[in-house]
């Protein structure tokens, strides 16, 4: 695994704040640390210096660590989202999951989690604090069908995306076509390969019949 190089820290508290990047400093030299206040410093930092990790917590101003989160997945970033926040709530893990977060880890527990956090993140891996695993644990079924559903929608090009929304509305291929001044077979194999990307089977009608039983989980990616 190569270094960690670059980091963006998001909390509204500024001891905080300070705490943690002179322990992230201490164990990754030379590593490069934005500071933000807020959400919307957040997102801005993300999307422009596109951090290996971004650590957020949930209650800020401006947008909280989640919108942030979803927004940032929206944008198609690369940053990979740690929530480190004092909610031991169940609900809130499962949402900051299903927004695109990687790790979760409890404020009381920073000091002696973090690093195996930011290491376990780093390869692209998940990660909950061992406070919260009794709660990552009850995660029932349905909760890591909705995980998987979602990353495979997030697989989806910005161009595929607009199309299954347009889908969602009920407009046909043609319809489609004519809003995105493109092609009717064009907007075919887009249907083809969002079919393809959300696993679904090659019947005419099965984007349709997915869309009807998900629809509740487009909610979860902001506006696409």
């Amino acid at each position: 695994m190569s270094p960690l190089k670059s980091l963006l820290i998001a909390d509204d508290h500024p001891i905080f704040r300070k705490g943690l990047m002179d322990l992230l400093q201490d164990s990754f030299p030379g590593i490069k640390i934005t500071e933000c206040r807020n959400g919307t410093e957040a997102i801005n930092g993300i999307l422009k210096s596109a951090p290996e990790i971004a650590i957020l917590d949930i209650n800020m101003p401006g947008s909280n660590g989640l919108e942030v989160c979803k927004r940032a997945v929206k944008e198609g970033s690369k940053t990979k989202i740690i929530i480190l926040t004092m909610y031991q709530e169940k609900e809130m893990i499962k949402n900051a999951m299903l927004s695109g977060a990687l790790g979760y880890i409890l404020k009381d527990n920073a000091v002696d989690e973090i690093m195996d956090c930011v290491k376990t993140v780093l390869r692209g891996e998940k990660y909950v604090g061992t406070a919260m695993q009794m709660h990552a644990n009850e995660i029932t079924s349905t909760d890591k069908k909705k995980l998987m559903l979602i990353e495979n929608i997030r697989s989806l090009s910005q161009a595929e995306l607009k199309t299954l929304k347009l889908v969602s509305q009920n407009k046909t291929s043609k319809e489609i076509s004519e809003l995105l001044f493109l092609s009717e077979k064009t907007i075919e194999n887009y249907r083809s390969r969002i079919c393809q990307k959300l696993e679904l089977p090659p019947r005419n009608n099965s984007l349709v019949i997915w869309i009807s039983e998900n629809k509740g989980l487009l909610t979860y990616i902001d506006e696409f």
